[in-house]
């Protein structure tokens, strides 16, 4: 497939390759709908928390905390949801749903939920379990003209925005997690918060022919978690795997399809900024990694990475039920790429127009 195709060519090579319809509407140049004005949400948001905590969830935008993020119970700023009332839940809410598609929105809430899964399971001998303990922070001031941002962060949960000039928005690192991967028993018996980024991984591998297989799998065994951790700086993975432009047309469109996954996530515009970049760096080095077994139920660890990005995503602990996935930007993590770029301008403008 290649990027010269008109949207119509796209979306029948879609249908002819595996690639769904909405994977080649992101990759083709249609532009995206404008989104909602972001700060006019988050300056709600503050509004609506009141003096008193709005100070707890705000924080200079070039403060250390803006950089901080973590995927495990710890501790955290911000203000979280246990603190807010219900007219300051619906603006924080209104927020999220304007940085996020609905089903970004749907993933939240029930990683969510799986606090009460775990609470249950555990009986009180494992970390707090709170379904309320989410929390919203907001970086320097939201405004149409320079730089701000904000973060939503818990257990399995953290999402970190950057908005320039109210027109660029960066949102990487972008983690969610699930635990119990698959609920086996209670009131959420079946829920899968994860499914389609576990199975379009594996159905890739199992669509590789032997000789396929011998480079996307680079070790039978899987790593305990994904291997950048929370490090602030993504570092770049061993260069193995598969590259894109071994695959047959069909493979190809799952793996695009796999990529569009982790994307669709996000907005629309967002999504579509991040499919464009990955296209302007080129797909035929876009490499498939797999570590660990191929069958459900098997410790396994996967990661697609170009020369921009890198999605890792694993399903290792509590015996293969409990997933991490991530995608980290290795110049674009917290918006540095756009950042230097806008200060960049703003010092041909105006000689010292940085943002603080």
């Amino acid at each position: 497939m290649t990027f010269r195709s008109s949207r119509r060519e796209l979306i029948r090579t879609a249908a002819a390759t595996g690639l769904s319809a909405i994977a080649a509407e992101a990759f083709s140049a249609v532009p995206a709908k404008p989104e909602p004005d972001m700060h006019h949400a988050a300056a709600q948001l503050l509004a609506a928390l009141g003096p008193e905590l709005s100070r707890k969830a705000q924080y200079p935008f070039n403060s250390e905390e803006r950089l901080n993020w973590f995927y495990v119970p710890v501790a955290r700023k911000g203000v979280p949801y246990k603190d807010m009332n219900e007219q300051q839940r619906e603006a924080a809410m209104a927020l999220l749903k304007i940085g996020l598609s609905q089903k970004g929105v749907e993933r939240t809430l029930t990683i969510r939920q799986l606090e009460n899964v775990l609470k249950l399971m555990e009986q009180g001998k494992g970390p707090l379990r709170d379904p309320d303990n989410y929390f919203f922070t907001v970086f320097g001031e939201p405004a149409e003209k320079g730089a701000w941002g904000w973060r939503y962060e818990g257990h399995h949960c953290s999402l970190n925005f950057t908005v320039i000039d109210g027109q660029a928005v960066a949102t990487t690192p972008q983690f969610f997690g699930a635990n119990p991967a698959e609920v086996r028993e209670g009131p959420m018996k079946g829920t899968r918060a994860l499914a389609a980024e576990e199975d379009l991984g594996r159905a890739l591998i199992k669509a590789l022919d032997a000789e396929q297989r011998k480079h996307a799998v680079v070790s039978d065994a899987a790593p305990d978690d994904i291997l950048t951790t929370n490090q602030r700086q993504a570092g770049i993975q061993q260069d193995t795997g598969i590259a894109y432009s071994a695959l047959t047309p069909d493979q190809q469109g799952m793996l695009l399809s796999l990529i569009q996954q982790y994307a669709s996530l996000q907005a629309k515009r967002t999504a579509k900024r991040r499919l464009d970049a990955i296209r302007k760096a080129g797909l035929d080095n876009v490499k498939f990694a797999w570590m660990g077994g191929l069958e459900r139920g098997d410790r396994h660890y996967y990661r697609v990475q170009g020369a921009t990005f890198l999605i890792e995503y694993d399903n290792t602990q509590n015996n293969a039920n409990h997933i991490h996935a991530v995608w980290r930007d290795f110049k674009g993590d917290w918006g540095a790429d756009l950042l230097a770029n806008h200060y960049q301008t703003a010092d041909s403008h105006h000689g010292h127009d940085h943002v603080h």
